[in-house]
């Protein structure tokens, strides 16, 4: 097993700093990509983490690329990162093969710690969810469900259509 990191993650800024601090601390070699496609032309295998966000840019969904990341590079570790956790991700994406998911921002110590089998993350980083969150949780778990329909995710939720959409708009994780 190498000491090699593979950062997947479509904000250049994000991936250099993480880059730099497990270079600096762990000693650890590590390789950036923008997108999942890019990262599997150049397969290593024996990698010790892939570090995989949940929405790239050109429209790539991490989770859709774990078993073959998992294949090319026979990770120890995979951590799927996103912006804002759910319930249904989070499970589809343990399902799939994913050895943790963490919402961002992630501390460096909690990536490290979790890669090197260290004491797990301090309460601290344990923050209960908010109103909102927990509304968009639910949200996502009956839209799920549902197969992504929008109408009958409404009725389960006894809500008009157009209010659901606003409230998926409004709580998006994205804006």
């Amino acid at each position: 097993m190498t000491n090699t990191i593979i950062i997947i993650d479509d904000d250049p800024r994000f991936s250099s700093v993480l880059a730099r601090r497990f270079e600096k601390e762990a000693a650890c070699e590590v390789l950036c990509y923008e997108s999942a496609k890019a990262a599997l032309r150049e397969p290593i295998p024996g990698a010790l983490c892939i570090l995989l966000d949940m929405m790239l840019g050109n429209s790539e969904i991490g989770l859709t690329y774990i078993e073959a990341l998992k294949t090319s590079y026979q990770p120890k570790h995979l951590i799927i990162m996103t912006g804002y956790a759910s319930i249904p991700t989070t499970v589809e994406a343990i399902k799939k093969g994913a050895t943790d998911y963490l919402t961002k921002p992630v501390a460096f110590a909690t990536l490290y710690n979790k890669l090197f089998d260290h004491a797990p993350a301090t309460e601290a980083s344990l923050k209960p969810m908010t109103p909102a969150q927990a509304e968009w949780e639910h949200i996502q778990r009956i839209l799920h469900d549902n197969n992504g329909n929008i109408s009958a995710t409404a009725k389960v939720l006894g809500m008009h259509r157009r209010t659901l959409q606003r409230k998926l708009l409004k709580l998006s994780p994205n804006r």
